[in-house]
C-alpha cells in the first residue's frame, strides 16, 4: 500500500518527523501559523531542530503526489485532503492551575475529521495520559468526519520523544514506541515508523500502554530532579557543596547522575501533571508524583533567595543591584523558551528591589516578551557591570564569557548549573 503523511504541527516536534518521513514519503505540513508556514517553505525553520540544509533538501515546490517523496508545508486544508496517514504533533499544555488542556489536541482531531476518508489512519505523538487518545481525541473525529472507528478508520499512538536542542539525539536515532488500535493497524504503525527510524520500534500492546510508557519517562526524570533538588536544600544549610557529593556518590555504578536546578520545558514540567490528573479521576491521589512536581515548581523562588542570602554574606547590597541574567531559554543550547523557570528566578529577585538585565544569544526577544512580559537581550552592552551575575542556562557562549569583565568590584558570582570553575556560589 502507498503512503501520503500529513503532519499535523510543524513544531519542535512536528517538522523532524516531517523532514525524516520526506525522504521516503509523500509529506505535507500542516500547521495554522502562517508565518511559520512560510518562513519553513522558505528553508528555514527558526527552533533550530532542522538544518536549513537539511530542510531545503527535504521540500518539494508543490503538493507531492503517491509517487514522489518530499515534504510541502501548508496552511491549506485543501492540501491534506488526499493524505491516508494522519500524524497530530501538537502541544499538551497546563492551565494556570496545572491542569491538562487538550484544546490543541481537540482542535487539531477536528481537522483532522473534516478531511477523513475511510481506511485512513490518525496517528497521535503529543504526550497525554492513558485513554486520552481513545476517549477524549477519537471520538472527536467520529463526530466530526461521521465515520465509524475500528470499522471506517483506524488510530495509533507514537509518543514523541524529542530531546530539543540535542544535535546527537535526533528523531531518527531515539527507539520509537508503537502502538494501534486493532493489532492489524498496530503492525502497520509500526512498520511505517520502523521504515525511517533507525534506532528501532517497540511495538507496546495498546494505546494506552503506549500513552502511559511516554508520561511515566518524563515523571520518572522529574521526581528524580525533585530529590536531588531537595538534597541541595538539605546540604546547603549544612554547607556542603551538592555538586562535589553528587560526584563522590557518582563513582558507584548503579548512581543515577542527576544534578540539582530548574525545572522547565514542555515536558518534564508538564506530563507528571496529566498523569496525576488521571490518577485522581480513578480516586487515588499521587503523593509522591505531585510532591515532587512542588518542589521542582519552587525552584525558582529558592533560586532567587540563595542569590539573595550570598550577596549579603559578601555585603552587597541587595536593593537596588544590578543583576545580570545570563539565560532564559528552559535548557542549553536551544531557542526554546516554553515553560522556562528562569522566570521565576527573574521575578523574585526583581521582588527584591533588583534591576535584572537578561541576556541570551538563543533566546527570540520578540517571543520572550510576548510569552512572559520581559526583555531579552541578544547582545551585552559594552561597559555596564553588575553587583551579580546568575549563569542560569549552559549555553556554550557562557562557558567562553570572560564573566570577570562583567564584575563591579565587589560582586557575586551564582551558577545554578554547577559548571563554572570560580563561582562564589551554586546549588
Amino acid at each position: 500500500m502507498k503512503y501520503k503523511i500529513a503532519i499535523i504541527g510543524l513544531g519542535y516536534v512536528g517538522l523532524p518527523l516531517a523532514r525524516l518521513f520526506a525522504t521516503k514519503y509523500p509529506v505535507v505540513g500542516f500547521d495554522i501559523n502562517r508565518k511559520r508556514v512560510e518562513e519553513l517553505n522558505n528553508g528555514h525553520d527558526d527552533t533550530l531542530e532542522v538544518s536549513d540544509d537539511l530542510l531545503t533538501s527535504a521540500l518539494v515546490n508543490s503538493n507531492p503526489t503517491f509517487d514522489q517523496k518530499g515534504l510541502f508545508c501548508s496552511s491549506e486544508m485543501q492540501d491534506i485532503a488526499d493524505a491516508n496517514i494522519y500524524i497530530i504533533t501538537v502541544p499538551t499544555p497546563v492551565d494556570k492551575n496545572n491542569r491538562p488542556v487538550l484544546t490543541p489536541l481537540i482542535k487539531a482531531s477536528e481537522t483532522v475529521g473534516q478531511v477523513l476518508k475511510k481506511r485512513d489512519i490518525v496517528v497521535y505523538e503529543s504526550t497525554v495520559y492513558p485513554g486520552a487518545t481513545e476517549e477524549d481525541c477519537i471520538p472527536v473525529v467520529e463526530k466530526t468526519s461521521g465515520l465509524v472507528f475500528n470499522e471506517d478508520f483506524f488510530a495509533g499512538y507514537s509518543p514523541e520523544r524529542i530531546n530539543p536542542g540535542d544535535k546527537e539525539h535526533t528523531v531518527e536515532k531515539i527507539l520509537k514506541v508503537t502502538a494501534g488500535s486493532t493489532p492489524e493497524i498496530g503492525k502497520i504503525v509500526d512498520a511505517l515508523y520502523k521504515s525511517v527510524i533507525t534506532a528501532g520500534t517497540h511495538l507496546a500492546p495498546s494505546i494506552k500502554v503506549a500513552e502511559a510508557a511516554k508520561v511515566i519517562e518524563n515523571s520518572q526524570r522529574d521526581i528524580n530532579i525533585a530529590f536531588v533538588n531537595e538534597l541541595a536544600k538539605i546540604f546547603n544549610l549544612m554547607d556542603i557543596n551538592t555538586h562535589d557529593v553528587l560526584e563522590a556518590a557518582g563513582t558507584k555504578w548503579n548512581f543515577l547522575p542527576f544534578k540539582p536546578g530548574l525545572v522547565g520545558g514542555h515536558c518534564i514540567g508538564v506530563d507528571p501533571y496529566y498523569l496525576a490528573q488521571k490518577a485522581q479521576e480513578y480516586g487515588y491521589h499521587p503523593e509522591i508524583i505531585l510532591a515532587g512536581r512542588r518542589l521542582n515548581d519552587s525552584m525558582g523562588q529558592y533560586v532567587a533567595s540563595q542569590v539573595v542570602k550570598s550577596m549579603i554574606r559578601k555585603n552587597i547590597n541587595v536593593n537596588g543591584a544590578k543583576v545580570l541574567m545570563l539565560g532564559i531559554t528552559f535548557k542549553e543550547n536551544c531557542p526554546d523558551v516554553r515553560n522556562t523557570k528562569i522566570v521565576d528566578v527573574v521575578s523574585a529577585l526583581k521582588d527584591y528591589g533588583m534591576e535584572v538585565t537578561i541576556y541570551d544569544p538563543w533566546a527570540n526577544p520578540a517571543e520572550v516578551l510576548h510569552e512572559y512580559g520581559v526583555t531579552c537581550h541578544s547582545y551585552l552592552g559594552e561597559g555596564q557591570k553588575y553587583d551579580a551575575v546568575v549563569l542560569g542556562v549552559a549555553h556554550n557562549e557562557f562557558l567562553k564569557l570572560d564573566i570577570n569583565s562583567l564584575k563591579s568590584e565587589n560582586s557575586l558570582v551564582f551558577d545554578v548549573k554547577g559548571i563554572l570553575k570560580n563561582a562564589d556560589a551554586t546549588l
